[in-house]
């Protein structure tokens, strides 16, 4: 059974009985289900699934035109919802280990909801602190109806230094003509083990652009998943990633065409310093079926220490004839060339290096269509690349 605990925090949270079960069923999964498969990547012996002990709120302002609200509210206010699309279309409680954790032990998320035919014209913003003397076991659950247009960023950071776990979850339904850019900028704490995943479902002719700097001090796990189901739908998957000091991370980033004419681009870049360790794996299928799909991939690493590892694995599973399929990997070390010509010009190495490694991640940084996402990332990535040549020469 469900711990008491638990039972005990969901009562207290006026939790109805369909939740509770819902938490319930997943709970009775948890021993039962394997972990994510990272190829390439090795985190078996990462403690990852401690019990929470409260639930945490989000106190957001009611709006007009949409719905935008705490998920324990929206549980009440708007189950019929919750109880269709919350882990049950576009990620299920029985697809591994962490999905069912995350279902049993949610306790933070938000709910957005934006009727047919509506468009948002200023960005919607969420700010998620993590307080690192509790597991933080988030979800964003994102229903876009038909002929919807919006933009939603999304910042994640970390309050004190101890020991913790976070499992954080976004799922997308983008129906019917609907075009969402989903922009999010990570930097959880150093001493925060991170499991993250964020999908979305993309119907006819949707459109749903994603921008994610991951930008975690701690070692993170990542499933990064568009289902595009519609015919002409289409999705922009853009990753920057910096790695420092022993840092790990292992990155799957995929796009699976099922809709004829659909479009799904992936495109990473990765910087790995000191000793860390970073994997990425980019996965492009075509489902039998999906003729005029367009599959295209890159995924890059920039190594800037002979003592840090990384990967880049590009992945197709074509099952279609008519399509376009293609991809590129790298990994290496800048190029001195580069850095002998600056350094020649009066510049530093230090700021050479800074440089060089702004101009390898500005293909995908000036890709984001969010400004402030943009601004977001290079203050973000300056702090990160100065706080890692200060741990190499240690």
């Amino acid at each position: 059974m469900i711990s008491d605990k638990l039972i005990q925090i969901a009562t207290a949270n006026e939790e109805p009985d369909w939740f509770i079960q819902k938490r319930q069923a997943a709970f009775d999964l948890i021993d039962k289900l394997a972990l994510p498969e990272i190829q390439r990547f090795n985190y078996r012996n990462w403690q990852m699934l401690p019990e929470i002990t409260k639930i945490i709120s989000n106190p957001i302002t009611e709006q007009a035109d949409y719905v935008l609200t705490d998920i324990f509210e929206a549980i009440k206010k708007y189950p019929e919802l919750i109880q269709k699309y919350y882990m049950n279309q576009v990620i299920k409680a029985d697809e591994n280990k962490f999905t069912a954790y995350h279902t049993a032990f949610l306790n933070s998320g938000i709910f957005l909801y934006v009727p047919k035919n509506t468009v948002i014209a200023k960005p919607i913003e969420i700010n998620l602190i993590q307080n690192a003397d509790e597991p933080f076991v988030s979800h964003i659950l994102i229903v876009a109806e038909e002929n919807t247009q919006f933009s939603f960023i999304q910042k994640m950071t970390t309050q004190g230094d101890q020991k913790a776990v976070a499992n954080c979850i976004v799922e997308i339904v983008a129906k019917a003509n609907s075009v969402i850019k989903y922009a999010a900028v990570d930097e959880l704490g150093q001493n925060v083990t991170s499991y993250l995943s964020r999908r979305a479902s993309v119907g006819q002719n949707a459109y749903v652009d994603w921008s994610i700097g991951l930008m975690n001090d701690g070692n993170t796990i990542a499933d990064f998943d568009t289902d595009l189901y519609g015919e002409g739908s289409h999705s922009e998957i853009k990753v920057v990633d910096i790695t420092s000091d022993r840092q790990q991370e292992g990155v799957n980033t995929r796009v699976t065409n099922y809709g004829k004419h659909s479009i799904g681009h992936i495109n990473q870049r990765g910087v790995i310093m000191d000793r860390s360790r970073l994997v990425f794996n980019g996965i492009g299928h075509i489902i039998h079926g999906a003729s005029g799909a367009n599959a295209e991939q890159q995924n890059r690493v920039l190594m800037m220490s002979s003592k840090a590892r990384g990967d880049a694995n590009p992945i197709l599973l074509i099952d279609e004839n008519d399509v376009i399929a293609g991809h590129a990997a790298s990994v290496g070390q800048v190029d001195a060339k580069q850095l002998y010509y600056l350094m020649s010009r009066g510049i530093d190495e230090k700021t050479a290096q800074r440089m060089v490694i702004r101009g390898f991640l500005g293909d995908v940084l000036v890709a984001i269509p969010s400004k402030e996402i943009r601004e977001q990332l290079v203050q973000t990535i300056e702090r990160k690349l100065e706080n890692g040549q200060q741990i190499s020469e240690n």
